[in-house]
Order: C-alpha cells, then sequence, then structure tokens
C-alpha cells in the first residue's frame, strides 16, 4: 500500500475503485439499503466495485454543489427526455455513451478558503460563496484527492492564509488540478491509475515581486519535494503561479509563471498529442471526450475542408486534420491563450498530415459567413448558452447567403476595405498559417455538413429547432455522451446535413409524375 507523506508521520493510503458500471438492472433501479461509506483517499488503486454499483455514494454529495443526483449515475434521466426529442425530429437511434462514472473529473478548479489550521478547499455551496471542502471527490480522479491532500498539509505547515472575499486579504485564492495521462513509459493500461497532476496556485498578488512571493515558493517546494518525481508517490507533474488580485469572480489573472516540474502538458485525444498550458481550456473528461471526437470523425469525409469554431486550442480540427487528411482545417477561438498550446500541437502531428491548417484569434459571432465561406464541414463546439445569435443566424440563411456569395464576388477593393476592420486586423495579426494557404477554387461556397457538440442542452434544443425550421437542414444522428456522471448533464454530438430534405422531395415528386405518366399519357 503506498504511503502518504504528512509533516510529521506516514499515512498508508486507502484504495477506491476507478472503474464502470457493470449493475444488473435490478440493482440499477433499487436504493441504497446503508448510508453511503466515506470515500478515502485513494492512488493507484484496483480495488473491486461498490456494492451499488451506479451510486454516487460520496459522502459530501448533500453539501457540495458539483452532483446533483446520486443514483443511476450510468443514464441520468435527461437521457430519456434527449432520446424522446430527438425521435420527434426522425432520429430514432440516438445512442448514449455511458463512459467512466468515477474518478473522471481530470481537471477542477477549486476554492481555498478558511484558515491555514484548517483550510478548506473545494466547491461554493448551492447559491453562496460559502466554500465546502471536499477531500473525498468521487468525482476528481483519485490522484487530484490526493494532491488537495498534499496542498492542505502544505498550507498548515507553511502558515499559508486562504484568500478572504469580504476582506480582499490573505495569500491563495484558487488552486487548478489538472491531470495528464500522457506517460509512454508504462504500459497504456496502467496510465489512466498513474496519471500526473499539474497544480495551478492562484496567489494573491500582482506578480511574482510581491512581499510574499517566498511563502509561494516554499509552498510550490512543499508539493514537488512530497509529491515529485524524487518522492515515494511521484504524482506530481509539475507547479504554476498564477498572479491575480481582481476583486471579481474571475479565476485566474493573466500573469503566469512556470515553478517546478516540466512545462509541457501533453494529452493523448482523438488520435493526437495534445498540448494545453494551465491557462487554456481543457476538457474536464477527458476520456469521455477521446470518444466523442473518434466518433465524429466518422461524420467528416477524407480530404474534406473544415472550419472549427469555438475551437479553443484546436483538438477538434486538428485531429479530423491528422485522422480524415483534410484539405484544410480553418480554427476560430476568441481565447488568444489558446496559440501557443495549438503551436505546439501541430509541431507534433503525423508526419503524413498534409493540411492547410490555420488558427485565428478571432470571435466567431463577428461576421460568422468570412469563417464558414470555403468550408465543406464546420463544426461547432459553444459554451453551454448555445450558439452566437449572428452565427445561428448565418446557419439558418445559408442557402440565400451562398447564392448572394456565388453571383457577388468580391471586388479588390472591397477586400482592401475589409481588412481595415479591427477585428479582421487583430484575426490577421494573430493568425497561425501551417503549410500551403487553402486554394480559393471553393471559396464562394458553404458548408453542406454542421457538426454540433453541445454541453448545454437546453440551449441545443432551442438552436436545434431554429435550425430545422429554416428547411434548410436536416437533422441525420445524434449521440450522447455522459460527461459529468452525477449531474443532469449530457454532452451531445448532432450531425445536420444541408439540401438532402429538398432533394428527397423532389425524387418523389418525380416518381408521382412518372406514376400519374403512365396512367394518363395525356400529360
Amino acid at each position: 500500500m503506498p504511503l502518504f507523506l504528512l509533516p510529521n508521520r506516514l499515512l498508508p493510503l486507502p484504495s477506491s475503485p476507478l472503474i464502470n458500471c457493470h449493475a444488473s438492472p435490478a440493482a440499477l433501479r433499487s436504493s441504497p439499503s446503508s448510508p453511503p461509506p466515506t470515500l478515502p483517499i485513494l492512488l493507484n488503486s484496483t480495488s473491486s466495485v461498490p456494492s451499488l454499483s451506479c451510486a454516487l455514494q460520496c459522502p459530501h454529495f448533500q453539501s457540495c454543489s458539483g452532483c446533483s443526483h446520486e443514483l443511476n449515475l450510468h443514464r441520468p434521466i435527461i437521457v430519456d427526455e434527449a432520446d424522446h426529442f430527438f425521435k420527434t425530429l426522425g432520429v430514432s437511434d440516438f445512442d448514449f455513451e455511458s463512459c467512466r462514472l468515477w474518478g473522471w473529473r481530470s481537471r477542477a478548479k477549486l476554492a481555498v478558503r478558511g484558515s491555514s489550521m484548517k483550510p478548506l478547499i473545494g466547491l461554493y455551496e448551492e447559491g453562496t460563496h460559502n466554500v465546502v471542502d471536499i477531500p473525498h471527490c468521487k468525482a476528481h480522479h483519485p490522484n487530484i484527492n490526493a494532491a488537495v491532500e498534499l496542498l492542505r498539509q502544505g498550507i498548515t505547515k507553511l502558515n499559508i492564509e486562504p484568500f478572504d472575499e469580504d476582506e480582499g486579504t490573505g495569500e491563495l485564492r484558487y488552486v487548478q488540478m489538472a491531470l495528464t495521462t500522457y506517460n509512454t513509459s508504462i504500459p497504456a493500461s496502467e496510465r489512466y491509475k498513474n496519471g500526473k497532476v499539474q497544480v495551478s496556485l492562484v496567489w494573491n498578488s500582482r506578480n511574482e515581486n510581491s512581499h510574499n512571493f517566498e511563502k509561494l515558493n516554499a509552498l510550490a517546494n512543499f508539493l514537488w519535494r512530497n509529491g515529485g518525481p524524487r518522492s515515494d508517490l511521484r504524482f506530481i507533474h509539475s507547479v504554476w503561479a498564477n498572479f491575480q488580485t481582481s476583486t471579481n469572480n474571475i479565476i485566474f489573472g493573466n500573469r503566469w509563471r512556470h515553478l517546478l516540474g516540466e512545462s509541457g502538458f501533453w494529452e493523448h485525444v482523438g488520435g493526437i498529442d495534445m498540448s494545453l498550458a494551465p491557462s487554456s481550456f481543457g476538457q474536464a473528461n477527458t476520456r469521455a471526450f477521446d470518444i466523442l471526437l473518434r466518433k465524429l470523425q466518422k461524420y467528416v469525409p477524407y480530404g474534406a475542408s473544415v472550419t472549427d469554431l469555438y475551437a479553443g486550442a484546436g483538438a477538434i480540427g486538428l485531429s479530423l486534420a491528422a485522422t480524415r487528411k483534410c484539405r484544410s482545417v480553418k480554427c476560430v477561438e476568441v481565447n488568444k491563450e489558446s496559440k501557443l498550446s495549438f503551436e505546439k500541437t501541430v509541431e507534433r502531428l503525423p508526419n503524413h498530415v498534409d493540411s492547410s491548417i490555420s488558427w485565428h484569434h478571432a470571435d466567431a459571432s463577428d461576421e460568422p459567413l468570412s469563417w464558414l465561406m470555403g468550408s465543406e464541414v464546420v463544426v461547432v463546439d459553444p459554451p453551454r448558452k448555445g450558439l452566437d445569435a449572428s452565427l445561428l443566424d448565418a446557419l439558418r440563411n445559408i442557402s440565400s447567403l451562398e447564392r448572394k456569395a456565388k453571383s457577388s464576388p468580391e471586388s479588390s477593393d472591397s477586400k482592401v476595405k475589409d481588412e481595415k476592420r479591427p477585428w479582421v486586423l487583430r484575426s490577421l495579426k494573430d493568425s497561425v498559417q501551417i503549410g500551403s494557404k487553402p486554394t480559393l477554387e471553393d471559396s464562394g461556397s458553404l458548408p453542406q455538413t454542421l457538426i454540433y457538440i453541445s454541453c448545454g442542452w437546453e440551449s441545443f434544443k432551442e438552436d436545434c429547432m431554429t435550425l430545422l425550421s429554416s428547411k434548410k437542414w436536416r437533422l441525420q444522428k445524434a449521440h450522447g455522451f455522459n460527461f459529468f456522471p452525477g449531474t443532469q448533464s449530457i454532452e451531445v454530438l448532432a450531425v445536420f446535413k444541408r439540401g438532402e430534405a429538398a432533394s428527397l422531395k423532389k425524387k418523389k415528386s418525380g416518381k408521382k409524375k412518372k406514376r400519374l405518366g403512365r396512367k394518363h399519357p395525356s400529360i
């Protein structure tokens, strides 16, 4: 059994399950017959499944806002609603990937409050700014829980003052724990349980020149000494500092500093090695995201031209470039922090990738037609609120916009004028072009396929009905994924096709005329 180093003694780490649900239907419908057991901190566990296989059984459930239901983690109630919704739209084979049910969260942002002698590291209680301590979270990968426990000990030992929101005082405001399973030195089957944690400490100061920077360094060294590669446990990947003094609810400030460990953070998803900076958006459920990417790839034709909107660091677009040998891939993202991760990822793309690849720092809602032009497939992965109104409007009116674009090609004067617009200039300045520039032969065409990835079910339903009401799009396929077990939230992958409904009507109309012609030769 592994040992966890306390300031004054060694404490053994018990273990807990890290497996999927295989309970019988009867067991899944039953309720707990006894109080759920307390989840201990665990590291590198291979123990057996709990008796109530698909129940959360988390000691923090009543107070923590992270999870909303305890039973049937494998199939939240909202899946039935989604299945019915898609059936009414003609998609009768909606399926749902349950994915991992416990220990699935590989990225967690946690508030640090309380006192140095009794730190609280966790989430806000529902509707308040009171932090709930969650040392035994069932959603967290066990090594994240172990890293939280090590941080707690460091805070107490070094007398680090947690942040006080009312007074604006204290030293440690938040912590981000991000897990990487990218370790090619061990068998693939063992990489997840041996994942290493990147710790990002959000420090209440402007920069590293602050008077309490030595305490930050001491805390980083404590984490590295007791969890780094020379420790007995070796589960800390690296330590970063972020400096934040804002009075608002934004977690991260603009200034970052790498303190200890590896500077590069990698994950293998969708067939590519993906780089993620601490400031970049990363999926909380890496394994489920990989399953979604593999499914998505099947709907993109080989050699297609693709636009990836709300692209982040380009995981979706770059995975398509590698696996579908796309002719061109445009990634559009409003967060400029993602640019560096994109560039590092491109450097590790397989040698066979021969695409025109570009990343643009731009808002997809600013004249979205310009981003859609010349692409056969557009992939959208918007935030929970759904598509921006201007993009949704462009997609809804896509046929008329295409006719207009083809009949009225831009003159050289208008192109010069466009390039003087502020958002165009910013995009050009911050863009990254890899490989040859895309050809202009299809510049007047617009996507025939729309792939919508949604993390907000209610907003997706509204966007879906708006698209279908235009009669220009038809819903071809839909899949669901259990990205957040313990919540009523599902990730949806929906595939829309353009023009097929109209062609089907023409075919039916043609058959009808033929039948009429046989009966009535005069027609």
